[in-house]
């Protein structure tokens, strides 16, 4: 499985005096099993070209390709491709809508045409990997659980449908830090247990750092940066100019650097300059 996109450009309201180019020229691949997260300020196309990658929307030229097939020429079946890639839209809680937990994760299962049994095989087992308790929570209604608990059942709605790609919109937005961590936790179950192309898109630095395999940062339509996230953070100037920020662990050992030249840091994590302090102390202790 693979997504393939070549030269991607979108426009909102052409020809209208309201006219803006969305995406200008975006080309990228991510292959099998690799996690891309995608950053960029407010207003960067970065939700406009995570709706291209399942077919929501049509651009105005270029094209996307899902496991070889292109989607945008007209000729693919959306309905397939969208089993294919699943797309969870920021805030997906607000899209529950079932009387029980269950029902509302089997809803998309039911449209796929499958036996009973395996609906209940794939509800039960989507519940279970975004890290509810299926006996206990099955038959409560949606509306009543934490908001953590919502967005876990939301997703768990599009995992059942055994998708090749998950997509996520701002996964963690608005959590508490419990709720955060669960999610996150959720996304590395999912990675390892299904090994499926996953593509997130968050405003969190150390989420995008921590969990990415290849970084894409978007700015006025286009593709600014890419690369492994060592290499993307590394470009801290270049980053704080399009309103973005290196992680915070990142952004402290700059500050420590600053005032001790001989600490070089390329640190992304809390526990990686944790490790470069120490290493630094036992150095420099015996001087």
């Amino acid at each position: 499985m693979s997504i393939e996109v070549k030269d991607l450009r979108y426009v909102y309201n052409p020809g209208m005096p309201g006219e803006t180019v969305a995406l200008d020229g975006v080309s990228f691949e991510v292959r099998d099993g690799e996690i891309l997260g995608v950053i960029g300020h407010t207003g960067s196309g970065k939700s406009t070209l995570l709706q291209h990658l399942n077919g929501l929307l049509k651009p105005a030229s270029g094209d996307v390709y899902v496991d070889g097939q292109c989607i945008t020429d007209g000729k693919a079946k959306l309905v397939e491709i969208r089993r294919k890639v699943g797309l969870v839209f920021q805030y997906p809680e607000y899209q529950l809508f079932e009387e029980t937990v269950a029902k509302d994760v089997a809803f998309g299962p039911k449209n796929l045409g499958l036996s009973e049994e395996e609906i209940a095989d794939r509800v039960k087992n989507a519940i279970e990997l975004v890290g509810l308790d299926f006996e206990a929570i099955k038959d409560s209604s949606p509306f009543e659980l934490s908001g953590g608990q919502k967005r876990r059942v939301a997703i768990a709605g599009v995992i059942a449908m055994h998708p090749s790609v998950l997509i996520l919109d701002e996964p963690t937005a608005g959590l508490d830090p419990s709720a955060h961590a669960d999610v996150l936790s959720m996304i590395r179950r999912i990675h390892e247990s299904m090994g499926i192309i996953i593509i997130f898109v968050s405003h969190n630095m150390a989420d995008i750092a921590d969990m990415s395999d290849w970084v894409i940062v978007m700015d006025h339509g286009r593709i600014v940066l890419r690369g492994k996230p060592r290499e993307v953070f590394s470009h801290g100037e270049m980053l704080s100019g399009m309103g973005l920020a290196v992680t915070p662990a990142r952004a402290i050992m700059n500050r420590i650097s600053a005032e001790i030249p001989d600490l070089k840091s390329d640190a992304l994590t809390i526990d990686e300059a944790a490790a470069e302090l120490r290493e630094y102390i036992n150095r420099t202790k015996n001087i």
